[in-house]
């Protein structure tokens, strides 16, 4: 019945019927034409290749993947911060040997900005690669004619030396244009030794601080000798702007006779002299500080408005070798516990939360900045963990918890300090705990104008003036991985009180 209205409605109106098997297979054409559209768009955005080749693609936290996929103008604004370091540390790294053949590092059409000679300014897109790198994912495109080889950059970038790699996370730096309290800024190498039997240890400083370069500013060498239960000597060496040497290419520093140098093998060579603030002797310092390889934490800063605080730490885990003398009676190093890091920004007001201890084959980090303008202890603390193959975890404890049952006391006014803090997280399945006890705490007020670790030439004017540094024993416990990690050993902490 269906085949006989069928035939009778063609021959009775051939032409409507014309109009509407065109107008069926029109839409069927279009459906079709959609459908291969919409699978070649699915293919495209499971190309990996697209973005770079090999199997996996590393893209920033929160991008839109279709938009770097397709092309999209979004995708042209993102870039990775510390890419060398996830190269380096975790995608690299003798860890994961056994699950990564090759990584290729890439900055796929990244805007730049071209001015010409006529001073007309163009934007452009830019890529960059690493040849060799790209080659070994099958990702390097075809050249029509001559080589493309990595250059010392590319080799600097993929595999630095290590006094490159000092020199690249360790260097100096000038304050930013528009910088709040520039005044206030201060930047330094700070180095801590610990005696093999844990009962003496010193902290050194090389500070530059003022309005750097063209204002008024200076530089001290502060050393403070300390021994368990004893109060602690303080040497100081002051120099003005002229005989102060530093680069914002690398990590040597120059104080006039006093000097922090990086030899060709990554360690630093540490000289300098200083004479007591109370007129009782003269100390002379000659080290040298071996960081151990992967320990290190590549540097970060935070920048807001006008407030710059940068933070980067070249020996996390450190040897150190040679002697500090006081009036002729040394203190001789071979191999003993050392630390070095890098401070630099504005600190009118500025307090902080930090340690650095070992415990067993791990070490780890921890820390938080709170600006004068901050809500304080609302911000996480930082912890970062390593091993010997370097980074292996990082946690973000919402508090570090003392109980102050320790009195010391300061230009005569006693003052409770911490005996005992803890710091615990949960991050998915893996778990932290570390449990500080505190053999020895001493404060200095920061209302006296004075450098100090943190400070500058001029008082500070903090809500909790007392800066309180600590020496203790640290108990980690956890699980990273689904595998227990744990240890103890000596470290040193910092708060205000």
């Amino acid at each position: 019945m269906i085949g006989v209205l069928a035939r009778r409605n063609l021959t009775l109106r051939p032409w409507r019927s014309a109009l509407l098997l065109g107008g069926f297979g029109l839409g069927v054409g279009v459906m079709i034409v959609l459908l291969a559209i919409g699978e070649a768009l699915l293919t495209q955005a499971r190309d990996e290749r697209l973005v770079g080749g090999g199997d996996v693609t590393v893209l920033p936290e929160g991008i839109d993947v279709e938009v770097m996929k397709t092309g999209g103008v979004g995708g042209l604004f993102f870039s990775i911060n510390n890419a060398r370091f996830l190269d380096l540390q975790l995608l690299s790294s003798a860890r994961n040997a056994a699950q990564v053949r090759a990584v290729a590092p890439q900055i796929a059409d990244k805007v730049l900005y071209l001015r010409t000679a006529d001073g007309r300014e163009r934007s452009v897109r830019a890529s960059g690669e690493l040849p060799s790198r790209s080659a070994a994912v099958g990702a390097l495109p075809p050249l029509a004619q001559g080589q493309w080889r990595d250059d010392d950059l590319d080799r600097r970038w993929r595999a630095p030396t290590p006094a490159e790699l000092r020199a690249d996370i360790d260097h100096f730096h000038l304050p930013p244009a528009g910088v709040e309290n520039r005044e206030s800024w201060g930047e330094w190498h700070y180095f801590n030794v610990l005696s093999n039997d844990r009962r003496r240890w010193a902290f050194l400083s090389f500070i530059v601080g003022g309005a750097v370069p063209d204002g008024k500013w200076g530089g001290q060498v502060l050393l403070t000798m300390h021994e368990q239960g004893r109060p602690a000597r303080r040497f100081t060496a002051s120099f003005p702007a002229e005989s102060i040497g530093f680069s914002t290419w690398n990590a040597d520093v120059r104080f006039g006779g006093a000097s922090v140098t990086v030899t060709s093998d990554g360690r630093y060579a540490v000289r300098a002299r200083a004479r007591a603030d109370d007129g009782s002797g003269e100390a002379t310092v000659d080290l040298t500080v071996s960081p151990a390889p992967g320990a290190y934490f590549p540097g970060a800063a935070l920048a807001s408005g006008g407030f710059v605080s940068g933070y980067a730490v070249a020996g996390l885990r450190a040897e150190v070798t040679g002697s500090i003398c006081v009036s002729g009676a040394c203190e001789r190093y071979d191999g003993a516990q050392a630390y070095h890091d890098h401070n630099w920004g504005v600190w009118r007001g500025v307090t902080w939360e930090w340690g650095a201890a070992r415990a067993g084959s791990y070490t780890f980090l921890y820390g938080r900045v709170e600006r004068p303008d901050s809500v304080g202890g609302d911000a996480p603390l930082f912890f970062y963990l390593v091993d010997s193959l370097g980074f292996r975890a990082l946690f973000r404890p919402q508090r570090i918890d003392y109980s102050d049952g320790r009195t010391i006391h300061v230009d005569g006014r006693a003052l409770r300090a911490p005996s005992r803090a803890v710091l615990a997280d949960v991050r998915g399945d893996d778990t932290l705990r570390v449990e500080l006890e505190i053999e020895d705490a001493t404060a200095t007020d920061t209302r006296q104008p004075q450098a100090e670790r943190g400070e500058t030439m001029t008082a500070r004017q903090l809500a909790r003036p007392y800066f309180i540094q600590m020496k203790g024993i640290a108990r980690l416990s956890g699980r990273v991985g689904g595998v227990p990690v744990g240890g103890e050993g000596a470290g040193f902490f910092e708060t205000y009180r």
